[in-house]
C-alpha cells in the first residue's frame, strides 16, 4: 500500500469487514450487510495546531482498533484498497483487547 500521511488531527483507518452471519447463525446477503464501524488504524496525523503553537496529542496510535460514526469521514481508495479517513473527533472509542 502506498504511504498516506494524514494532515492535522485526520487518522487513516481500514475497516474491518461486517459480520457473515448474525447472533442467530443467519447468513446475511450482501446487499444486508451494513458498514462497518468498525477500523484498524493505519496512520495518524501530527495533531491539531493549537493557537499556542504546540500541537495537540492524538489519542490513537497506528494499530489500534477503534469504533467510530456511522457517516464519518471521507471514503477513498489508495493502491486498490478502501481507506477511510477521518478527524480524531469522528472517532468514538478504541477497543481494548
Amino acid at each position: 500500500m502506498a504511504k498516506i500521511r494524514p494532515l492535522e488531527d485526520r487518522v487513516v483507518i481500514s475497516q474491518i469487514e461486517a459480520e457473515e452471519k448474525t447472533a442467530g447463525g443467519i447468513v446475511l446477503p450482501d446487499t444486508a450487510k451494513e458498514k462497518p464501524q468498525r477500523g484498524l488504524v493505519l496512520a495518524v496525523g501530527p495533531g491539531k495546531l493549537l493557537d499556542s503553537g504546540e500541537r495537540a496529542p492524538i489519542g490513537v496510535v497506528e494499530g489500534d482498533e477503534v469504533l467510530f460514526g456511522k457517516y464519518s469521514g471521507t471514503d477513498i481508495k489508495v493502491d486498490g484498497k478502501e481507506v477511510k479517513i477521518l478527524r480524531e473527533t469522528d472517532i468514538l472509542a478504541k477497543i481494548l483487547k
